[in-house]
């Protein structure tokens, strides 16, 4: 049963991956502050830059390892010893090493084949742990790679001593039924960690990784908002909440602060949070079509699958062209006007009009306005 299965484990890869969107590069007091934060928001780990981008990111990735006390600081490198030794400068505890393992990108990056990579990989993850650090393996376009390959792979991780693999679909081609059915024949080729890192190129990132899940995965690869290369990644926000209200799954993160995190990441990579963005966007809980909102004032749950106070939100009832009489007469009645059905009938009329012309929200003081009436300046305000 759901309940007793343990915690999906969240890696958070906003500091790498996420800065990897274009144009979007983190200052590394933002970069400190988002680790800061995401360790407040319960993620397990993160994934916290590429040491062998040189001196100053070795320098940021040693300030992230030092302000974090809980989560655990992962450095990304890809299969080379020398990336490892930049890892090490860092004082960091864990690496994570990728490698390609489809046969287009073995030949395009390495100029080789298959027997290549599994050489590459057994004397990288020895050379790592051999240097006292934790060593996770990512198969970069696994996606797209032979399938008996990927098996034989996972089975070489294993032998090496790695505690976990990362199924990188680079690209974002898989649906959740491919993506369930693929981890189910991992889960039966190994017995290490499973992880989903999953891009959003058709939309289906957070959809592909609660189905790994399903499958078997036992950690997500996320990044806050879903910021990543060209249409992003899976979004921390939308994974976790997923995973909690859909699913019946645990993690250690707390939905209520995912909003906040939401922000100062945005604000970082100067990139506005759109107004319908699930989770964190500002629209999320606020209703204007009067059916919703004449169900919503009897039983929130008619309209509302997520209870906002689970997520630290508030419900906003928005006044504009869809309205309806319910709401025109709960926000009255809230600075404690009331009105008959005809009165009300023509208060609705003006705040259709209003909306329409300035295509906005009616505002409450303008909606006194329309009554002909006053209220007190704080309600007014509201």
């Amino acid at each position: 049963m759901a309940h007793l299965l343990p915690p999906v484990i969240i890696n958070d890869s906003t500091l790498r991956d996420g800065e990897q969107a274009p144009g979007v590069a983190f200052t590394d007091q933002e970069k400190v502050a988002i680790a800061l934060a995401l360790e407040d928001a319960g993620v397990d780990e993160i994934e916290a830059g590429i040491p062998a981008m040189g001196a100053q990111e070795i320098a940021t990735l040693t300030q992230i390892r030092e302000a974090v006390t809980r989560a655990d600081v992962i450095a990304w490198c890809r299969m080379r010893r020398s990336d490892v030794d930049a890892a090490l400068l860092t004082g960091v505890r864990r690496v994570h090493l990728s490698m390609p393992v489809s046969d287009r990108q073995i030949r395009a990056k390495f100029g080789t084949g298959r027997l290549d990579v599994l050489a590459r990989l057994a004397d990288t993850v020895g050379y790592a742990l051999d240097k006292g650090l934790k060593v996770s393996v990512g198969g970069e376009d696994s996606s797209r790679a032979d399938r008996d390959f990927l098996c034989r792979v996972v089975v070489a991780i294993e032998e090496s001593g790695a505690h976990r693999f990362r199924f990188a679909d680079t690209l974002g081609v898989l649906d959740p039924f491919m993506t369930r059915d693929i981890f189910a024949r991992l889960c039966a080729e190994t017995d290490i960690e499973l992880e989903f890192h999953g891009h959003d190129d058709l939309g289906l990132a957070t959809a592909n990784t609660l189905a790994a899940i399903r499958g078997g995965a036992t950690h997500a690869s996320v990044c806050v908002l879903g910021l990543g290369e060209r249409a992003g990644n899976a979004a921390l926000e939308e994974v976790a909440t997923a995973l909690s209200e859909m699913q019946g799954r645990t993690t250690h993160v707390a939905l209520a602060k995912l909003t906040g995190l939401a922000e100062l990441v945005a604000g970082a990579a100067m990139r506005p949070i759109p107004e319908d963005k699930s989770i964190v966007g500002g629209s999320v809980f606020a209703h204007e079509s009067g059916i919703h909102v004449s169900g919503l004032l009897r039983d929130s749950a008619t309209y509302e699958a997520l209870r906002p106070e689970t997520l630290g939100r508030e419900r906003k009832i928005v006044l504009g062209k869809h309205s309806g009489s319910a709401a025109v007469r709960s926000m009255l009645r809230s600075v404690g006007f009331e009105a008959d059905h005809a009165r009300i009938n023509a208060i609705l009329a003006q705040v259709r009009a209003r909306a329409s012309e300035t295509k906005r929200a009616v505002s409450l003081a303008e909606l006194i306005d329309f009554h002909g009436g006053s209220a007190p300046l704080a309600a007014a305000a509201e």
